[in-house]
């Protein structure tokens, strides 16, 4: 059930008729007609554009077509007043039987209210964290990590087929500098004294690494050549690692479905494919590049170079894809994984990447543009830096990590639900404040709280009730006389509960699941007023001594609000408190 879908479907069949009869030209088209909340909830619960963006096509003016159409709307049981604003908005209060429908429906639908066939099994890959396989996941990461998951989610929530995956940076330098780093670490369990030059990565997570590969090999590799053991230890180095990633997003509560390896666009001929596909339609050549922004004739060498003609694609400049020496740079294998990603058969790509990439977006989207023929499109989001808070006081670098802090340090601070909730409180490209004290604060002022409080009400009135002796399952309630239910405030609350499925579609739409959080804020508003106001007035309150059947209306309120906020937590990867202590 959407509400605001059947009233727009209400209001196009009013428009219908009025082409019918005369009053409109034929031929409109009602496209970019919308219903949608009205910005002020004084002014009603929907309003309607039609007037205004039909005026022009239809050669009439906005208020008489307003006028005609709340006419039309007026004759429907559904609304009780079409008012029209301004130069020719309009603006519809439904009844309350409405609202008391929406109540219905979410305990009928239960975890089925809300979710959507809009994306009609649409192939989603969405990439997100793929961080360098050199150390454990930072703060940065868990950002991205929750972001992404919690977009998959919501994707997959509104009829997508979403595959979750990571790409293994494992063919750049700096897996040599790993390489390295462990060999240090294997020394020195052995007993060697060793010292970390700059570059190489001094954290105390490879100590472990380095003991577990002195007992494997013993002192095969001491005093030997980097060229007797680079290549293993890269590898070694690697998977252990990737153990110590996977483990992190584990602790997130994140899981793939794919790790995709650079190293293996190597050597197997598909970054030769990749360049040859845009080759054959005209898009590489030799060529040479105007200096970069800043760069003077004097202070720039032009040199001919192997270029991807991306400018075709939108891009600001053509970008090199191989380096003087021969080797690719180290675009070329991100244009081979994404053609990889095409020939997979996605419908769409997605891209999760750090505040640092800003300079990427353009060449990937051109790369993709190119590589499916404007067939898939990318989109990629950035997730901008987050600003660690204790005591009032930055939080301090973790030692294990040597020079930032963890996702392990968060989440061992605060549990994995808060990590995720806060870090979905922002949108994506803003920068985000993470106040280790005011996360775990019980206010309201805590969104984290504030929701899951909301949640842990609804159970506390529902264990109330089997204490009373009152049914409180959800086909009881689902068939409960909502005629009680006609205040106000509880009709607040049932009008927010009916947005669930528009916000859905609309935050799975734009690619921006904070919505959701923001979502679940309001309507633990709207909940926690109600409550409070219960206390004030007894006839509001859960439970009705000595009467049943409002009991079983005013619990079927609040049950609904427990579904619709649990099913929105699932969505951000939260599990939904039962009691808070």
């Amino acid at each position: 059930m959407n509400i605001f879908a059947d009233i727009r479907a209400l209001v196009t069949d009013a428009l219908n008729a009025l082409t019918e009869d005369g009053t409109l030209p034929a031929g409109l088209s009602f496209d970019n007609v919308t219903v949608e909340p009205p910005r002020d909830p004084a002014h009603g619960d929907m309003a309607t554009n039609a007037a205004m963006v039909l005026a022009k096509p239809a050669g009439m003016k906005p208020r008489d077509i307003a006028v005609a159409l709340a006419d039309r709307l007026g004759g429907d049981t559904r609304i009780e007043t079409a008012e029209v604003a301004g130069p020719g908005f309009l603006n519809l209060r439904l009844s309350g039987d409405v609202w008391r429908g929406v109540i219905g429906a979410v305990l009928q639908q239960g975890d089925g209210y809300g979710r959507s066939d809009m994306g009609q099994g649409h192939k989603v890959n969405v990439e997100y964290v793929s961080a360098n396989p050199t150390g454990p996941l930072h703060v940065g990461h868990t950002r991205g990590a929750v972001f992404g998951d919690a977009l998959a989610s919501l994707l997959a929530y509104c009829g997508n087929d979403v595959t979750r995956e990571y790409y293994i940076n494992d063919g750049g330098a700096q897996v040599d500098v790993l390489a390295r780093s462990v060999y240090l670490r294997y020394l020195e369990a052995l007993g060697r004294a060793v010292e970390f030059p700059d570059g190489t990565y001094p954290g105390e997570y490879l100590i472990e690494v380095g003991e577990t590969l002195a007992k494997e090999v013993g002192d095969r590799y001491v005093d030997q050549p980097e060229a007797v053991w680079l290549e293993q230890l890269r590898d070694y180095a690697t998977d252990k690692m990737m153990d110590l990633i996977r483990a992190d997003l584990a602790a997130l509560g994140v899981e793939m479905d794919v790790f995709f390896s650079e190293k293996s666009l190597y050597g197997t001929g598909k970054i030769e494919a990749a360049i040859d596909f845009l080759r054959g339609r005209g898009l590489i050549y030799r060529g040479v590049l105007e200096p970069p922004k800043g760069k003077t004739p004097e202070d720039w060498e032009p040199r001919e170079q192997t270029l991807f003609k991306s400018t075709d694609h939108g891009d600001d400049v053509d970008r090199p894809i191989m380096k003087s020496d021969g080797g690719w740079t180290y675009f070329a294998p991100d244009i081979a994984y994404h053609y990889d990603k095409i020939t997979r058969g996605f419908d769409e790509l997605i891209d999760v990447f750090g505040a640092d990439h800003g300079g990427y977006v353009k060449r990937m989207k051109a790369a993709v543009s190119a590589l499916s023929e404007g067939r898939v499109p990318l989109d990629i989001k950035l997730t901008q830096l987050v600003k660690l808070w204790k005591n009032g006081e930055p939080f301090k670098m973790s030692k294990r990590a040597g020079n930032f802090v963890t996702l392990r340090d968060v989440v061992e601070q605060v549990g994995p639900d808060v990590t995720r909730f806060v870090m979905l409180t922002r949108k994506n490209d803003a920068p985000l404040d993470f106040d280790f004290d005011k996360v775990l604060e019980q206010s309201r002022d805590n969104p984290v709280f504030y929701v899951q409080y909301a949640h842990a009400r609804v159970m506390s009135v529902l264990r109330k009730a089997e204490l009373a002796g009152i049914a409180g399952d959800d086909a009881t309630l689902a068939a409960a006389d909502l005629s009680s239910v006609g205040h106000e405030a509880e009709l607040a609350v049932a009008r927010k509960l009916a947005e669930w499925p528009r916000l859905v579609e609309i935050a799975a739409r734009s690619h921006e699941p904070h919505r959701v959080a923001f979502y679940l804020y309001e309507l633990a508003g709207e909940f926690h007023a109600l409550w409070n106001r219960g206390n004030e007035l007894p006839g509001l309150r859960f439970l009705q001594e000595d009467d049943t059947a409002t009991s079983h209306a005013k619990m079927a309120l609040a049950r609904a609000v427990s579904v619709v906020i649990s099913a929105g937590l699932g969505i951000l990867g939260v599990t939904p408190a039962q009691e808070m202590r």
